[in-house]
């Protein structure tokens, strides 16, 4: 009967860093673009530490990092602005730009 078997326990794939794809597509952002700053998105139960860099107008990238303390080593590095999202919140022109690119598909 299975009502007293072990059921094996789903975990998320904690504390992994960023892969090196994820760190050549951060600084190729960052070379392309003009004004880009980095906000820093806590780790959740359902995903890990993210990065998005935001352009000055708006466009942005979101990708896995390692840990806050990676994500700043990485925006002092590409000579960029690195805030907390959750004490500065998202960029009005982040909201801009998705609703262009949303405009723009329908």
């Amino acid at each position: 009967m299975a009502l007293f078997r072990r059921r094996q326990k789903v975990r998320p794939a904690v504390g992994r860093a960023a892969r090196q794809a994820d760190l050549e597509h951060l600084e190729q952002f960052v070379r392309s673009r003009r004004g880009v700053e980095a906000l820093i998105e806590p780790r959740t139960t359902v995903t890990e530490t993210t990065i998005i860099l935001i352009a000055h107008d708006g466009e942005w990238s979101r990708r896995r990092i390692g840990s806050p303390d990676e994500a700043r080593r990485l925006g002092h590095r590409l000579g960029i602005p690195v805030y907390d999202v959750a004490l500065v919140g998202y960029p009005q022109r982040m909201r801009e730009y998705n609703a262009r690119r949303k405009r723009a598909e329908a």
